[in-house]
């Protein structure tokens, strides 16, 4: 699922312009918002330290990164967090939230405000897409600890296609499935003259799509490739073809922190760099049988 598609479309947009100015040269800094009910939201890296534990916010019903299963929180990303507390030497905590309507909205719920009801902002939030002209005009967060590359995939029945794996041109005949409202499915329902919108099946969810696809239901699936290699079954591979007139099929995925505690930002930068260093973090994904590419913007 790929929570907040206005992010790659500003992407999309700057990259299509042919943009050269310089990163932020045009963004006119704004009033500090303030927080309606109180002063001070988060907490520091000593007071983390001092407590015994820090706290992630990370998007629920978002496997194979972040989800409940029998009662156990689990994923890659809970797994990334559980390693940058103990590299602090404190206990993980975690807590699911529902994605709100853009990513704006869930910086300022979970980071640097707080929700209106329900809820209380978390020192670190797992899974946020990297933006640097997005970083410009969030002021209140700081990006940081990038610590994989994702990138859009197709998932493919090999009896389907025993020589050549599928590249969207093939949708116009064959039928493929992709999460609703996602990024795959807003780029094969644009693909030219919407020559593939009739082949084109949509599930709520990624893993639903791959359930389809593994069931005969579809030929492929199209989406993030470690939602597709989540779903895998013997008679199933993935591929990243060249994609024609997809602006942005690669992003980066980090952290984000509130921007008063850079001290906590530096440290759980420090903890991701380490354990991409040491192999750590790839051992994180063979574990959950998924394919680690690392951050290119490091």
């Amino acid at each position: 699922m790929i929570k907040h598609l206005f992010v790659f479309s500003l992407l999309a947009a700057t990259l299509s312009a042919g943009t050269l100015s310089a990163r932020c040269e045009d963004h006119v800094p704004q009033p500090k918002p303030q927080n309606a009910s109180r002063d001070i939201v988060g907490a520091d890296l000593d007071t983390i330290v001092e407590r015994g534990y820090i706290e992630f916010a990370a998007y629920e019903d978002f496997a194979p990164w972040s989800f409940e299963k029998d009662g156990q929180i689990q994923g890659v990303d809970i797994d990334i967090g559980k390693l940058i507390a103990d590299d602090l030497g404190v206990e993980a905590r975690f807590n699911l939230v529902a994605a709100g309507e853009n990513l704006e909205a869930d910086l300022r719920n979970w980071i640097w405000k707080g929700p209106l009801i329900n809820g209380r902002v978390a020192n670190v939030m797992l899974h946020i897409p990297y933006d640097s002209e997005f970083a410009c005009r969030v002021e209140q967060v700081v990006f940081t600890g990038q610590y994989h590359d994702e990138e859009i995939a197709i998932a493919y029945r090999k009896d389907a296609y025993p020589d050549d794996p599928p590249v969207p041109a093939y949708f116009r005949f064959d039928t493929v499935a992709v999460e609703n409202d996602s990024i795959a499915d807003f780029y094969l329902s644009a693909f030219p003259g919407g020559q593939l919108a009739q082949n084109v099946r949509r599930f709520p969810t990624a893993g639903l799509a791959m359930e389809a696809l593994a069931a005969g239901e579809t030929m492929a699936s199209m989406g993030p490739r470690a939602q597709l290699e989540a779903g895998l079954t013997p008679e199933l591979d993935v591929h990243t073809p060249p994609l024609p007139g997809f602006a942005v099929s690669t992003w980066t995925s980090g952290v984000a922190v509130h921007f008063a505690y850079r001290g906590l930002s530096y440290a759980v930068d420090d903890a991701i760099y380490a354990a991409l260093q040491d192999g750590r973090i790839e051992q994180i994904f063979a574990a959950h049988g998924l394919t680690h590419s690392s951050p290119k913007l490091r």
